[in-house]
């Protein structure tokens, strides 16, 4: 099946009895055992597992085309599960501008034995300097956030398998819509589905899905469920819901943010564009190597600096400013203010979120906002 019918089918199977089209939020903590004390229903306590967050799972799975998929309270929590399954003395590479919040959790590592280098993940190169005997995990994410990077895949696959460790990539922004990691070699795929999957700002989860179900997703499949870092039976239905649309909202955002990128280029106010469906940007070639689409998230620095950025943010009217991205509404942040010191951000860049309203009203609503300047 195609990913939009997918998308609307898999994990909805109407139930015994009700027969709902639409599944019920099954709020139970726990499951009543047969005599015998098996559980006929296949549940047992819903830190473990539940009706709502199984069926999200095979969802996840299948938009992915993975072995299986493991549900997480936040982008952050799934991430810092693939690092808890990490040991002492192994060594993780990451790109030097991951976001933020994954180069926190990495400091932290630090605490339990566990090294890390930052690289330019543009640079092959780089990546293979950067190999040691104990590297297990190379953590990509492209496009980046927020100077959207392009890395080569199926080439940081090649250079992971060489030496035994696993890719695992940060599909965010791109979502299966617009990259399909598996397909280029990846291990294991992270969303925050807070974005653009569960698609209304109005979802907290992550996912982990997995190509195979080898001892490495037992693993994270058991700090899972011992750990309880899961999303709610609501926020599983919410998603599930949402999931329905994502391809079509996906593919109108990613049409905008083209125009909008290609309007924001030839603005003199403006001092560079990030968005890899312009020919000019540096990964432009790989993006349209390994993506279908070039997705609804740009950045743009702002000539003259922070003073400037700050004011065009101020001076729109459709975009809300506000952090998170992948929701119907169009967002502008100033990101460096939002990671602080340590930020790699430049200070005079804004990060756009291009949500469903016309393309014509967002460039109109910029281009009052830019004469202001």
């Amino acid at each position: 099946m195609k990913i939009e019918t997918r998308a609307v089918h898999v994990g909805r199977k109407p139930e015994a009895g009700s027969r709902d089209v639409t599944p019920a939020i099954h709020l139970s903590t726990t499951y009543q055992k047969a005599e015998d004390g098996s559980l006929p229903g296949g549940f047992l306590y819903s830190r473990n597992d539940n009706p709502n967050r199984a069926a999200l799972e095979e969802a996840l799975a299948s938009l992915e085309g993975g072995y299986a998929a493991l549900a997480f309270s936040s982008g952050n929590a799934a991430t810092n599960a693939m690092f808890q399954a990490m040991l002492a003395g192994h060594h993780i590479i990451a790109g030097e501008d991951v976001f933020y919040g994954t180069a926190i959790l990495l400091q932290r590592l630090k605490h339990h034995g566990i090294e890390h280098t930052l690289v330019d993940m543009q640079d092959l190169a780089a990546v293979e300097r950067a190999l040691r005997p104990s590297t297990r995990l190379i953590w990509v994410e492209t496009p980046s956030n927020p100077l959207l990077h392009i890395t080569d895949i199926a080439a940081l696959a090649a250079i992971a398998h060489k030496v035994g460790a696993l890719l695992a990539c940060d599909n965010t922004w791109a979502t299966p819509l617009l990259q399909l990691p598996f397909k280029l070699g990846a291990d294991v795929v992270m969303h925050s589905v807070t974005k653009y999957l569960s698609g209304h700002s109005d979802v907290l989860s992550g996912a982990l899905i997995f190509q195979d179900g080898d001892e490495f997703f037992e693993k994270v499949q058991g700090i899972q469920r011992e750990g309880g870092a899961v999303p709610s039976p609501f926020e599983c239905w919410l998603t599930l819901r949402g999931l329905q649309t994502f391809p079509y909202r996906v593919r109108a955002q990613s049409h905008s943010a083209q125009r909008i990128a290609e309007f924001l280029a030839h603005q003199p106010q403006i001092e560079a564009v990030h968005y890899p469906g312009l020919p000019s940007h540096s990964g432009h070639e790989v993006a349209k190597r390994q993506m279908s689409g070039f997705g609804g998230m740009l950045s743009i620095q702002v000539k003259g600096g922070q003073k400037e950025a700050f004011k065009l943010a101020a001076g729109v009217k459709l975009f809300t400013h506000a952090t998170s991205l992948g929701g119907p509404h169009s967002l502008i942040e100033h990101r460096a203010s939002v990671e602080g010191a340590a930020t790699r951000s430049p200070v005079n860049l804004l990060r756009l979120s291009i949500g469903l309203e016309h393309p014509d009203d967002l460039i109109e609503d910029l281009e009052r906002a830019l004469k202001k300047l």
